[in-house]
């Protein structure tokens, strides 16, 4: 099976990274989300468009309302808001559909809760199959007697993969307690619960959505998001740099998944640059490097057709090493 493309994880920069920027961004005009005014209710309709060096692309269009709610006269409560939005995505291989609430109850305190729904297809791509959606089975002895070749199965729309979450985040501006253009030193910390179901799949069964590794099965896993960034005060283009670190764990709770690795934390780092090119048009610039897994040699990870549950972390190199992952861009444009 061709090496992963997460999708998804290009969203979640987005949405981590964003989020650190909006009073900055209102007071200079540069429009990349909308904040809640005491004024009343706003909306906005946003394109999105992921590209990456692994190579992978996604488009979305999303669509948000941003109500008051239980504001106060104080900075602490002045822009206390609820916004609920819902976003149609497309990939080559899939479609999905998003709908989330965010409330901010507090100036630092966000929590999140939504759903997404998709389903995909598999394509060709180069004598390289591109997996949209499907089950992740063992199959024929490779001729070593110890390992078996990987092999999905799956019809274009054969079932829906779907995921319930709720998250909690804090976040802090500097500039906020000592006032100044040069004091935006930014913080965020996102911590996120997630229930994932690919409805074909058996108990323990596992399965592959956007050509991802296929090590999923239904259940619960975690996801966190940390992003400590700065607003260049100067800069006509670069607004926000930013360093970011992500993290997945699994909660299978599968008696043998510590042999392959499925109990290990995922990391991925990221260099984010913001650039406000117009008042309605940015761009985030990610460099990422990421850990995996090591299976006895260093190369052991990409060789393809192994199924994964019969690979053995190494004692020798260490459970996982750390490489270069991909550079993505993410273009936004606000229509309204």
């Amino acid at each position: 099976m061709k090496k992963p493309i997460t999708f998804h994880y290009i969203a979640a920069i987005l949405s981590a990274f964003l989020a650190l920027i909006p009073a900055k961004a209102a007071a200079e005009g540069a429009v990349l989300q909308d904040t809640a005014s005491s004024g009343g209710i706003t909306a906005s309709t946003d394109l999105k468009l992921q590209v990456s060096t692994m190579p992978e692309a996604k488009a979305g269009i999303t669509q948000s309302f941003t109500f008051p709610f239980l504001q106060g006269e104080g900075p602490l409560t002045q822009d206390n808001n609820i916004r609920l939005s819902v976003t149609a995505e497309a990939t080559p291989i899939s479609l999905n559909a998003i709908g989330e609430a965010l409330w901010t109850p507090v100036a630092f305190l966000q929590v999140a809760g939504g759903g997404r729904l998709g389903s995909g297809w598999n394509i060709n791509l180069f004598g390289k199959e591109i997996y949209g959606i499907g089950i992740n089975h063992r199959g024929e002895d490779m001729g070593d007697g110890k390992h078996h070749r990987e092999v999905i199965s799956g019809e274009p729309f054969d079932s829906l993969m779907w995921r319930l979450y709720g998250g909690l985040a804090l976040q802090f501006d500097l500039a906020a307690i000592i006032p100044g253009d040069w004091n935006h030193i930014l913080f965020r910390a996102y911590n996120e619960g997630r229930y994932n179901v690919y409805n074909r799949a058996a108990n323990g069964e596992p399965w592959v959505f956007e050509n991802d590794q296929g090590r999923n099965r239904n259940g619960w896993t975690w996801y966190g998001a940390y992003v400590l960034g700065y607003q260049m005060p100067l800069s006509p283009v670069l607004d926000t740099i930013a360093f970011m670190v992500e993290t997945d764990k699994n909660f299978y709770n599968n008696p043998k998944g510590a042999g392959w690795g499925d109990d290990l934390t995922r990391w991925i780092f990221s260099m984010l640059f913001n650039f406000t090119i117009t008042p309605r048009f940015g761009l985030v610039l990610a460099i990422q490097v990421r850990t995996l897994n090591n299976y006895g040699t260093s190369d052991l990870e990409n060789r393809e057709g192994i199924y994964y549950q019969d690979l053995e972390l190494s004692d020798k190199y260490g459970k996982q090493r750390l490489a270069f992952y991909r550079t993505a861009l993410i273009m936004s444009y606000k229509l309204r």
